[in-house]
């Protein structure tokens, strides 16, 4: 018997004595959003959350006949104008977003190509300016030590 084999004829023994994890990592179905849209749709939640709580507290103020009802009802409006405007400000930061970073869902996507010549391009360019550095550090070298030839 391998020891594969005892592990399986021990397994359901003591299955019972096994802790099982609490937490258990499962690949994401989706892409994480961009940290500027992920705030943006944070605060939206939070804005249009506060905006139903002020309906309903406006509304049950209205069915109680309470002197609050009129201001709630107010500023009930004004903050379902409000929640609208972050809803927006969620789509428009995310269009945005999309537009500087070249997200395309096309693996070949000339956005990600440009960026890869800009990166070419820096790397030659840092790697003249290297060169030209050790250059002048080597003619400058060559006459350090030396008497002049007058």
């Amino acid at each position: 018997m391998d020891t594969d084999e005892r592990r399986g004829a021990g397994r359901a023994a003591s299955d019972a004595n096994v802790p099982r994890l609490l937490w258990e990592e499962e690949p994401a179905v989706r892409r994480r959003m961009a940290d500027p849209v992920r705030t943006a749709a944070v605060r939206a939640v939070i804005i249009a959350s506060l905006t139903m709580t002020q309906a309903v507290i406006a509304f049950l103020c209205t069915l109680a006949g309470s002197w609050l009802a009129f201001p709630m009802v107010l500023s009930s409006v004004g903050s379902t104008v409000v929640a609208t405007w972050a809803v927006l400000d969620v789509w428009v930061t995310r269009q945005v977003w999309n537009q500087r970073n070249g997200v395309v869902s096309i693996p070949s996507s000339t956005a990600r190509q440009l960026r890869r010549e800009r990166r070419l391009a820096r790397r030659t360019a840092r790697a003249t300016e290297r060169e030209s550095a050790r250059v002048r550090r080597r003619e400058r070298g060559r006459g350090r030590g030396r008497l002049s030839e007058a």
